[in-house]
C-alpha cells in the first residue's frame, strides 16, 4: 500500500521590520550631531561606520541611534526624547543639524583611505605652520581634519583678532593640491580638539560628552568651596573647569537646604548656634549654649531661624557675625545734618566760638578806620593778602582790569536818542 505524505502548512513568518528612514550620527573632529535621511536598505546597528554627505562634503560618521515613532526597541528613541535631549543640552546652541544624508555603510576601502589621510596630519601641520610664519599672520594652527577622499582639508586655528588670510589660503591650496578651509576656534574648542585627560583621570568633558561650552564664573567655585587658586581650578584650556558649571545647580539646591551661619536652630538636645555646614554630606556644625560643639545631620534638626533670646535688659542678644542683628546705619554727616554752633559752645580740640581767638583778624594798619560793606564811598576791601582799604583810584584800576570798559553815561542821565538813518540806506 503506497504511503501518503501529508504536508502541514507552515506558520506565517512575520516580515522583517523596515529599515529606518533617519539615523542620528556623529561626525567631525568637533563631534557634531545630526539626524540625516538614510538611503541604506538593510538594518545596521549602533556604532556602525557610515559615509554621509554634509554641508562640508563627503565624510565619515558614526551611527548613534535611530528615530522611530514608538521607540519600542532598546536601540531607537522617539523624536520627543531626541528634542528633549537637545533642549536640555543647550537648546539652540547645541551643534545639531538635519541637512545631510546617509549614503552607505563604510567599506574596508573607505576605512583604509581615511586612515591613510589621518596619518598625514603631522606633515600637514608642519607645512601649514611654516607657511603662517612666512606670511606673518597672527594666528596659530591647532589641528587639521581630512574629509573622505582628500577633496577638502579643514584647518582649525586660534587668534585674538580677526585676520586676513586670503593670500595664505591661496598658497596653501597651491602647495597641498586641495581645497583649504580655515576655521577660527576658541580656547575651549582647542582643548576639545587636542586635549586628552584631565586632573581627575577621566577624558576631558568637552572632548567626551559636553557639547555646549558656556562661560563659568568664580561664584560656582566659591559655592562648592573649591580652592580659588586659578592653577588648580583651571582646565586644559586655561579657563575654569567645565565641571564647576554643570555641578553648580546640584550644589545650589543642597546649599539652600542648610541653615545659614550664625542662625538659631532647635534639635533634640536643645537650641544651638550654627557654626558651619557641609553641602554634600548635609552635616551642620552646632554650638550649644553650654559650649559643646557637635556635627548633626540635617534630618536631626527640627527647626531653624528661631527667635533670638532676650537678655535681662530687654535687648536682643547678638551673635558675632550675625547680619540680621547688626546696628542700624547712622545718617551721613552733611550740610543738611549739621547744626549751627550754639553760643558758648566749644568745638572738640578748639577754642570756644565767642572767644577772641575765634574772631576774624583785622589789619593793624586800618584798625581804626574800617570801611563799611555796601557803601559807595567806601568800597569793600579786596580778597588778597592785603585786606586794607583801597582808594578810589586803586579800586577803579582794579575794576578796569577785571571788568570790560563801559560807555560814558549821558550828561543829563537820559537815554540817547536813536541816530537818524544815513542817506545812503
Amino acid at each position: 500500500m503506497p504511503l501518503s505524505l501529508e504536508i502541514m502548512p507552515l506558520d506565517p513568518v512575520d516580515p522583517p521590520p523596515p529599515p529606518p528612514k533617519t539615523m542620528v550620527v556623529r561626525y567631525g573632529y568637533l563631534k557634531l550631531i545630526g539626524e540625516f535621511q538614510s538611503e541604506i536598505k538593510e538594518k545596521v546597528g549602533c556604532g556602525t561606520r557610515l559615509v554621509v554627505r554634509t554641508g562640508r562634503g563627503v565624510e565619515m560618521a558614526e551611527m548613534l541611534t535611530t528615530v522611530c515613532g514608538n521607540g519600542g526597541c532598546n536601540k531607537s528613541i522617539t523624536r520627543d526624547k531626541l528634542l528633549d535631549y537637545i533642549d536640555q543640552s543647550g537648546g539652540r546652541d547645541f551643534p545639531f543639524s538635519d541637512s545631510g544624508r546617509v549614503l552607505r555603510v563604510a567599506t574596508a576601502q573607505d576605512l583604509a583611505e581615511q586612515q591613510r589621510l589621518d596619518s598625514q596630519r603631522g606633515e600637514y601641520l608642519k607645512i601649514s605652520r611654516s607657511m603662517v610664519e612666512v606670511h606673518r599672520v597672527p594666528m596659530k594652527i591647532v589641528d587639521v581634519e581630512f574629509l573622505l577622499g582628500g577633496e577638502k582639508v579643514i584647518f582649525y586655528f586660534i587668534s585674538e583678532h580677526r585676520v586676513d588670510f586670503r593670500s595664505l589660503v591661496r598658497d596653501m591650496a597651491h602647495q597641498l593640491h586641495a581645497r583649504i578651509d580655515l576655521r577660527q576656534v576658541g580656547a575651549r574648542d582647542e582643548a576639545r580638539l587636542v586635549a586628552d585627560y584631565e586632573k581627575c583621570g577621566q577624558h576631558c568633558c568637552c572632548k567626551q560628552f559636553l557639547k555646549v561650552l558656556t562661560p563659568i564664573s568664580m561664584r560656582a567655585a566659591k559655592v562648592q568651596k573649591a580652592t580659588l587658586d586659578p592653577a588648580k581650578i583651571s582646565g586644559r584650556c586655561g579657563r575654569l573647569m567645565c565641571c564647576l558649571r554643570y555641578e553648580d545647580e546640584t550644589y545650589e539646591d543642597l546649599r539652600k537646604r542648610l541653615p545659614r551661619k550664625h542662625s538659631r536652630v532647635r534639635t533634640a538636645n536643645g537650641e544651638a548656634w550654627v557654626l558651619d555646614g557641609q553641602i554634600l554630606t548635609q552635616l551642620v556644625l552646632l554650638e550649644y549654649d553650654n559650649g559643646n560643639q557637635a556635627a548633626v545631620p540635617m534630618e536631626s534638626i527640627e527647626a531653624f531661624d528661631l527667635a533670638k533670646p532676650v537678655n535681662a535688659s530687654g535687648r536682643t542678644m547678638q551673635f558675632p557675625g550675625d547680619g540680621q542683628d547688626a546696628a542700624p546705619e547712622l545718617p551721613r554727616r552733611g550740610p543738611e545734618n549739621r547744626k549751627p554752633p550754639e553760643q558758648g559752645s566749644v568745638r572738640p580740640g578748639g577754642p570756644a566760638a565767642n572767644t577772641p581767638q575765634n574772631q576774624p583778624r583785622r589789619n593793624p594798619r586800618n584798625a581804626g578806620n574800617q570801611p563799611q560793606r555796601g557803601n559807595s564811598n567806601n568800597p569793600a576791601p579786596g580778597k588778597g593778602r592785603n585786606r586794607g582799604n583801597r582808594g578810589p583810584q586803586q579800586s577803579q584800576q582794579h575794576q578796569s582790569q577785571n571788568r570790560p570798559p563801559r560807555e560814558a553815561p549821558h550828561p543829563d542821565n537820559r537815554p540817547q536818542p536813536p541816530r537818524p538813518p544815513s542817506a545812503g540806506l
